[in-house]
């Protein structure tokens, strides 16, 4: 990994790296059960909850597994959802890409502009190969999101992860390298 955690910017966005200072601002989002379910996530029930998830992006960094970015609107600064690897196999050229963003903001094509710029980056600074999405069948708009990018859905992985008290079917979305002409 990188020594310097790299910030990508794109028209309305800016991928930073979070802080424990943007916790209360992540905590209005991972609170709510509607973002935090399809994650495999029980809502964080106060602001010291979040810091769980902000020391995770930190030790993914550290141990080079992944990489996760914070999303905040150029304007405001304030972290209104994430996107970035984790699962990476350097070894391997793949990495699997995860999202959420707070509900005030679905819709107006924000996890898709975030989505896009992690991929490419991923490519260029990462050499990877295939990335991949692992998504729950009832999540519809997670899947076009990812359809919609030129990720291709390779098939259902049965009982797949352990969240929540139980067993989650997931579909397993790729993308590779020669899929993407705009990188």
């Amino acid at each position: 990994m990188e020594r310097e955690f790299p910030i990508i910017e794109t028209r309305r966005l800016i991928l930073r790296e979070v802080i424990i200072e943007d916790a209360k601002d992540m905590f209005k989002y991972l609170s709510d059960k509607d973002v935090v379910k399809p994650m495999g996530l029980v809502p964080c029930q106060t602001v010291e909850d979040v810091w769980d998830e902000i020391r995770w992006y930190k030790s993914i960094y550290e141990e080079g597994t992944g990489i996760r970015w914070g999303i905040t609107l150029k304007n405001s600064g304030k972290v209104i959802g994430s996107c970035g690897f984790l699962n990476m196999l350097t070894k391997h050229y793949r990495a699997e890409v995860g999202y959420e963003l707070s509900k005030d903001y679905w819709g107006k094509g924000i996890a898709s502009e975030a989505l896009e710029a992690v991929v490419k980056y991923g490519y260029r600074h990462f050499q990877l190969e295939r990335i991949e999405a692992l998504i729950e069948p009832a999540n519809l708009p997670s899947q076009k999101l990812v359809e919609k990018q030129g990720f291709r859905r390779e098939g259902l992985l049965r009982h797949y992860e352990f969240t929540c008290g139980k067993f989650d079917d997931l579909y397993m979305y790729s993308i590779i390298k020669e899929d993407l002409t705009h990188i």
